[in-house]
């Protein structure tokens, strides 16, 4: 059904890691550290500044992959996975693009289930991926015959 779209991946698009939306990010998910949002504390750690809970990346615009057309009901949210080479900053511009990594289906309890794996990246303004994460995607056989149609 995606098979055609393994490989396809969107623009990138410019973010940026705003001050407000990380704190109301951090007490959205209780998490409550002050790293996340109070200046003294992110101006003494060892990154100079505040940075971002680890699942921030989730609110970021990842742009449109060209022909993959997902319905906005009737989807699962799979597992997902983050991986970093340091933390997102408070202040800085990430661009992020996101790629299809695979798409299989299964025969499960409640029929055939589709599975689509998208990989995520952020970087920054120079070319250097700061984090990247992988989700999956989980289409029920209600959507997938929505989709066939």
């Amino acid at each position: 059904m995606f098979n055609d779209q393994i490989g396809k991946q969107s623009n990138k698009v410019k973010n940026a890691v705003e001050r407000g939306a990380v704190k109301k990010f951090a007490e959205a998910i209780g998490d409550l550290h002050p790293i996340y949002f109070d200046e003294e504390t992110g101006r003494l750690s060892r990154y100079r500044n505040n940075i971002a809970p680890p699942t921030f990346p989730r609110i970021f615009d990842y742009g449109t992959i060209e022909g993959l057309n997902l319905p906005n009901k009737g989807l699962i949210h799979g597992e997902q996975t983050f991986h970093y080479s340091r933390p997102l900053v408070v202040g800085e511009v990430v661009y992020c693009y996101s790629k299809v990594k695979n798409y299989f289906e299964k025969k499960g309890n409640f029929g055939q289930m589709g599975f689509l794996v998208l990989e995520s990246f952020g970087e920054d303004e120079a070319g250097n991926v700061i984090f990247s994460s992988t989700s999956t995607i989980v289409i029920s056989e209600a959507v997938r015959k929505v989709l066939v149609k």
